[in-house]
C-alpha cells in the first residue's frame, strides 16, 4: 500500500508540473508543443539521473526510487520510461528489441490515439 501512496504522490506532483509547463509553452499557434517537448526531454534526464543516481551510488532507497523515478517522472511524461528502457536495451546490446520496442512504440501509439478519436467520433 506504501508503494501505491509513493507513486500517487509522485504522479500528482509530476502531472501538475507537466500541465503547467504546457499550459505556459505550449501555443496552438506556433503548432509545436514545447511544453510537452520540454516535458518529455526534462523527464527522460532527470530519470536518466534518478536511475543513474540509484545504481552507480546506491544512495536512493527503493521507495525513494519509486516516488521519484516512477510517481514524478511517470506523471510527468511517459516518454522518460520510453527512453530509459531505450538506453538499457542498447547498453545490453539487445538491437533487435530496441528496433522492435521503438517502432511499435510510435506506430501502435499513434494508432492508439487514432482509433481513441474514432471511437469517439
Amino acid at each position: 500500500m506504501k508503494q501505491l501512496v509513493l507513486v500517487f504522490v509522485g504522479g500528482g506532483f509530476g502531472s501538475m508540473l507537466r500541465f503547467i509547463l504546457a499550459k505556459f509553452l505550449n501555443n496552438s499557434q506556433n503548432g509545436i508543443p514545447y511544453g510537452t517537448f520540454a516535458a518529455n526531454i526534462i523527464g527522460s534526464l532527470l530519470i536518466g539521473i534518478i536511475l543513474g543516481i540509484a545504481a552507480k551510488h546506491n544512495t536512493l532507497s527503493s521507495h525513494q526510487t519509486l516516488l521519484l523515478a516512477t510517481g514524478f517522472c511517470g506523471g510527468f511524461t511517459t516518454f522518460s520510461t520510453f527512453a530509459y528502457e531505450n538506453h538499457m536495451l542498447l547498453k545490453s546490446g539487445d538491437f533487435t528489441s530496441f528496433a522492435i520496442y521503438t517502432i511499435a512504440s510510435f506506430i501502435v501509439g499513434f494508432l492508439a490515439v487514432f482509433f481513441g478519436m474514432y471511437l469517439v467520433k
